[in-house]
């Protein structure tokens, strides 16, 4: 049987209200009092009743994770970050997937709260009159990569239009002029904002034509490796492909290498987050970098900052900048000398689409050194 708390008062020699001030730190309590308490505590392997310490606290010490799903690096970097902070202030974390489905993000609503002192929303496939409906206004919330027009909650999210614009930029920069992206599942945010960078970024008209090919994807593998095998139909052939995520482009590099095509030499592969098993592949993945667990982390810093200070919520939408890694997967880096800002390559792109002398082997003019 286990250890009541009565039966650690008994054996402290102390009352039950006793025990609970040591255990809350709560109260005025001598020193000599909270040694032997702690010591019986220690001795019994006494564990207080959750439930029951949630009626006297208020809190639960939990925060609740809801996320589309729970598989893959991008939500165990995720994961990591929040747990990271939450242990560290004391809480712990209650993780559950909404499995990307209205209906299962309801269920699991109704599930998590009464469990958890604060909660952390991922569901970019779901609207933010949906989370109103449902999510209880006397709990904090902060949104994770989600659209919420209202405001009604904080929210934090990634530059995924500026990241894909960059990402973008940068094989045009080295010379492709027909570039492929598999986008990811239609009416997720994330998906939606990175295909509407690349599509900005080619309609830039200061330069030469890039033609874009858009290839249905879902951010899973699988789909990757399907767009790779129907990319290899297309006539003329994208030289470069640009995957929404990194999970896409490993199946990319997949179906790309499973038909003998050389990359970089044929087809350029670029993905989005840099999630840690990008740069361990054959050949390593340039990628969109992303600091997947630190954003993990700042919607933990945010959800405990308005627990201790009291639900203050105004609508503010945070977004964490991104920044390209580039590796072999794309041909790395540009040469010293190749221009690599916005401004130099806009420039570039109107040099490349009047003439085509002094040129380096990408397609880009060297600039003066």
């Amino acid at each position: 049987m286990s250890v009541t708390i009565k039966q650690v008062a008994s054996e402290a020699g102390v009352s039950i209200a006793t025990v609970s001030r040591v255990l809350n730190d709560k109260g005025p309590i001598s020193e000599a009092t909270r040694r032997r308490v702690e010591e019986v505590v220690a001795r019994l392997h006494y564990v207080p009743h959750c439930a029951a310490r949630s009626l006297i606290t208020n809190r639960t010490n939990a925060i609740g994770v809801v996320l589309p799903d729970i598989h893959g690096e991008f939500f165990s970097e995720v994961i990591r970050g929040m747990d990271r902070t939450a242990w560290g202030n004391g809480y712990h974390l209650l993780v559950s997937s909404s499995h990307a489905d209205r209906s299962g993000l309801e269920e699991v609503l109704r599930a998590i709260f009464g469990r958890v002192d604060g909660l952390i929303l991922m569901t970019p496939d779901v609207d933010g009159d949906t989370l109103r409906a449902f999510v209880p206004t006397r709990v904090p919330v902060v949104l994770l990569n989600c659209h919420d027009p209202g405001g009604a909650f904080d929210s934090i999210g990634v530059d995924n239009v500026g990241g894909a614009r960059a990402m973008t930029r940068h094989l045009i920069a080295r010379g492709h002029r027909r570039i492929a992206i598999v986008t990811g599942p239609a009416g997720n945010t994330d998906a939606r904002e990175r295909l509407r960078g690349f599509r900005e970024e080619l309609a830039t008209d200061d330069g030469p034509a890039v033609a874009g090919v858009e290839l249905a994807g879902d951010f899973g593998e699988a789909s990757g490796f399907d767009a790779g095998r129907r990319l290899l139909h297309l006539t003329p052939r994208p030289s470069a492909v640009f995957a929404a995520n990194d999970s896409m482009a490993i199946g990319v590099l997949a179906a790309l290498q499973e038909a003998g095509v050389r990359v970089p030499e044929e087809v350029a592969v670029a993905g989005f987050d840099d999630i840690p098993i990008a740069r361990f592949i054959a050949p390593p993945l340039s990628s969109v970098s992303v600091d997947i667990a630190a954003l993990g982390a700042r919607a933990a810093e945010r959800v405990l900052g308005m627990l201790a200070r009291g639900i203050d919520a105004q609508g503010v939408q945070e977004t964490l900048a991104t920044s390209l890694v580039i590796r072999r997967s794309c041909g790395g880096p540009l040469d010293a000398g190749i221009a690599t800002s916005a401004a130099e390559i806009s420039a570039v792109r109107k040099a490349n689409s009047r003439q085509g002398a002094g040129r380096g082997p990408t397609g880009l003019r060297r600039r003066a050194t």
